[in-house]
């Protein structure tokens, strides 16, 4: 698989998950389609595994209008995935964040994914 493949595939796997969950489907059935049932998510030293997931979608759902992804560089060997990119999130209350994610994650043969640590960063303007 090319970089650009990589690229397409974080953007269109996390946008998807997002719309998903911001226009309020069902948390659960989401988390489901995307992750698999054994998720453990480690971001910034805090892991959450299916149900901390799900839990953590009802604040997301109630703040955030829209996000968006800019995937600066991706690659995916097999079932391992590597990538850098920024969200942007609007909130209900207008303000735009934006936060730098470094990811690495480990997917599953249906291209759910099983694993990922994170490092984060807030970039937002002042």
């Amino acid at each position: 698989m090319s970089d650009l493949s990589a690229r397409e595939f974080v953007a269109d796997f996390y946008e998807s998950f997002t719309r998903e969950v911001v226009a309020g489907a069902d948390a659960a059935a989401v988390v489901d389609r995307y992750y698999t049932p054994d998720i453990e998510q480690v971001a910034d030293g805090v892991t959450l595994d299916r149900q901390r997931l799900i839990d953590h979608l009802r604040p997301v759902r109630k703040n955030v209008v829209s996000c968006t992804y800019d995937v600066h560089e991706a690659i995916r060997t097999g079932n391992r995935l590597a990538a850098r990119f920024t969200i942007h999130a609007e909130t209900r209350r207008g303000r735009t964040i934006s936060t730098e994610v470094y990811m690495f994650g480990e997917l599953a043969p249906d291209g759910r994914i099983r694993h990922t640590t994170q490092a984060t960063r807030d970039v937002s303007a002042p």
